[in-house]
């Protein structure tokens, strides 16, 4: 799997998204206004999914690719289309 993402982009995005989540933390300790928190918590949540998308575009480019051009295309089609619908259900 490590061969169809750029590791070293995801790494540093979820170190982010770490740091994030730990200020949210503190954030409910010092008790910010809940909507300052509720804007943050939207903000992880828009960089999980901007991660996810990293992930399943490159699934796309190398495992979908060369599923279908070296192996089953049905299974590998079958199989994505498996990806895409898990990466929808994430609210």
């Amino acid at each position: 799997m490590k061969q169809c993402m750029d590791a070293a982009n995801l790494h540093r995005r979820l170190s982010k998204i770490q740091g994030q989540v730990r200020a949210i933390d503190r954030m409910i300790d010092e008790d910010i206004p809940c909507e300052d928190i509720l804007s943050q918590v939207n903000a992880v949540k828009s960089a999980m999914h901007k991660v996810g998308q990293i992930i399943l575009e490159g699934h796309l480019q190398h495992c979908v690719k060369d599923g279908i051009q070296h192996g089953d295309a049905d299974k590998t089609i079958a199989s994505f289309t498996k990806a895409v619908e898990r990466f929808a259900n994430l609210k």
